[in-house]
């Protein structure tokens, strides 16, 4: 026959437990604004600027992107699906960031002036470049948010 068991602590523990995803969104969320604001910051550090049309069309959503918009990155949290983040660039106004991202091929025009040459552009890269630098660093801030609650959970807080 078997003994009866108790494990000390059971209760606070899974009180603890039940706490804990709402504190992590939390402090994830918070983490997740930053990192989406350090990103758009530089891009918009080294985007060229003509007329600041596409300068001002940089930004970030929670959820899908707006209409037009093309998106640079999304951030999924695996705690929970409304930890969704996108940073996009464009809007109804500005849909050229990718022919500045990665240039224009000299061609001659077929469309509305046939017979024209366009010289092409050269690459000013500034999403991507942006994106891939702070990737990383923005990754570790979440994941120290995730940590830093999980320790305020288990210290009662």
């Amino acid at each position: 026959m078997a003994r009866g068991t108790s494990i000390l602590g059971l209760a606070a523990l899974d009180r603890k437990l039940k706490a804990m995803p709402a504190v992590a969104k939390d402090r994830i969320r918070k983490a997740m604004e930053e990192g989406a604001n350090e990103i758009t910051a530089m891009m918009r550090s080294l985007i060229p600027v003509d007329s600041g049309d596409l300068r001002e069309s940089i930004g970030w959503t929670w959820g899908k992107k707006p209409r037009y918009a093309q998106a640079v990155a999304v951030a999924r949290s695996k705690l929970a699906d409304d930890l969704t983040l996108t940073i996009f660039v464009g809007n109804d106004k500005v849909r050229y960031a990718h022919l500045v991202e990665f240039a224009t091929r000299a061609h001659i025009n077929q469309g509305q002036f046939p017979g024209t040459q366009h010289p092409g552009t050269k690459a000013q890269p500034f999403f991507f470049v942006s994106w891939r630098a702070l990737r990383k660093p923005v990754g570790n801030k979440i994941r120290r948010a995730a940590r830093a609650a999980a320790r305020q959970v288990a210290a009662g807080g």
